[in-house]
């Protein structure tokens, strides 16, 4: 029984640590100016968008992976009311424009299902808070081999 339990535990420990190991700090310099340019806009969407409708007809421009149905034509029904919501309320806590404080890029297997699946570089880039607190992350894909979509997509909301 104690040999069983130390092979599980072993197996979540080393599991755990590769999936850590697989996310990298680069330096904020680092980060691809399409991907700087689509953070840009999230961030103008988020902040001049004058209600949630406008916001979310905006945003589907930008959105990708699971934010998307499998076609990509429309944000999935859970995104505008919950993740999206929750951005849009709280861009007035971040600075405008942003301030990167860090940048994690990963490799990712894959985001989203049918034809807007993306898979690609993943960089969660965290921006500032105007006042004290921690910094939100944006998670977006560089896709790579896609057939139609070629520029980074928000793949994540709802941190802010």
């Amino acid at each position: 029984m104690k040999r069983k339990i130390f092979s599980v535990l072993s197996f979540v420990l080393f599991s755990f640590f590769t999936l850590s190991a697989q996310q990298k700090d680069i330096p904020v310099s680092e980060l691809p100016t399409e991907v700087k340019a689509v953070l840009d806009e999230y961030v103008k969407i988020l902040s001049e968008s004058k209600d949630l409708d406008e916001c979310a007809e905006r945003f589907l421009a930008i959105a990708g992976g699971g934010l998307v149905n499998p076609e990509g034509t429309a944000l999935r029904s859970s995104v505008k009311p919950y993740s999206l919501k929750k951005d849009f309320d709280n861009i007035k806590f971040y600075k405008v424009p942003v301030v990167i404080t860090r940048v994690a890029k990963t490799k990712t297997g894959q985001s989203g299902y049918g034809a807007s699946a993306l898979a690609g570089n993943w960089y969660k880039v965290y921006i500032a808070k105007k006042g004290e607190g921690m910094p939100a992350p944006v998670h977006i894909v560089f896709p790579e081999n896609h057939a139609t979509i070629k520029s980074p997509k928000v793949i994540q909301g709802g941190s802010f």
